[in-house]
């Protein structure tokens, strides 16, 4: 089956290509859009003292993926409970978009006009959220269930999905979130019979038994998509993302490898 590249390409792949992460020159901190008020104070978008750091980490991450072979994968920089002044450095450093995981903080701190950055939602979805999240929201990445498809078809006519793959082998009482694995491919018809543009899969390594654990599921999972035609699989975090580059991810999810230990929870914007 040949792999179906995404129609339209996601803002993540810079200038139409799939690198996922252009560093910037040293010395150049990358684009700003000046300041803007959010949440009642003036924030700086590209801070030259933020983007530098994330550019250096954003380096360090690439790295990575390339001693574990990887040639093309995009870094989406997890963005979660972090400022807005952060969204706005990895944009800096060059990201075109960010991971968010929950609805009230999106709404809270990426709600702005002429955001130059886009917003992949990656965490559980609920559908009573999705009205909150249509206008903010560029990728839904965690689609597992027809109920959500059918609320994302009537709120987001037309949304870019990708569709959450339960680690397998893992018992129903253990799992927070994915479709199971055989259920994927009628999930994934049933979506495009909806409207929705299917971009292709995504998945979640075991929190436990280390980054080999994941090995297994991230197999399956690119193994799935190249079955169903789909070039997307959005596999691997900061702690087993050689072993998803190596079993074929597009796409990592990076957090803490690029803004450190992460702040807890919060809807206030900092």
């Amino acid at each position: 089956v040949a792999l179906r590249r995404p129609e339209r390409l996601h803002p993540l792949f810079n200038s139409g290509r799939r690198t996922g992460v252009v560093l910037p020159s040293p010395g150049r901190p990358g684009p700003s859009c000046g300041g803007r008020e959010v949440g009642g104070c003036i924030v700086n978008d590209a801070d030259p003292s933020l983007v530098a750091q994330v550019a250096e980490r954003l380096e360090a991450v690439r790295s990575r993926i390339i001693t574990a072979g990887g040639t093309d994968v995009a870094i989406l920089p997890v963005t979660k409970t972090w400022g807005v002044e952060w969204c706005f450095a990895a944009h800096g450093a060059g990201c075109g978009a960010v991971g968010e995981n929950y609805a009230q903080e999106v709404a809270a701190k990426l709600a702005m006009p002429d955001r130059p950055f886009s917003v992949r939602f990656i965490g559980q979805l609920q559908t009573n959220k999705v009205r909150m999240l249509a206008p903010l929201v560029q990728v839904f990445e965690t689609v597992d269930r027809i109920s959500l498809v059918r609320e994302l078809a009537a709120r987001v006519p037309g949304a870019q999905v990708l569709i959450q793959v339960a680690p397998i082998d893992q018992p129903a009482s253990d799992r927070k979130g994915g479709c199971v694995i055989d259920e994927v491919p009628k999930l994934v018809d049933d979506a495009r019979s909806l409207g929705l543009e299917v971009r292709g899969l995504m998945a979640v390594g075991p929190t436990d038994g280390g980054p080999e654990a994941a090995r297994p599921t991230f197999r399956a999972v690119r193994s799935l998509a190249n079955r169903l035609g789909l070039y997307e699989c959005s596999m691997g975090m900061s702690g087993d993302l050689e072993v998803a580059v190596q079993e074929g991810s597009t796409q990592v999810r990076v957090g803490s490898a690029l803004f450190g230990e992460r702040p807890p929870f919060t809807t206030t914007v900092r």
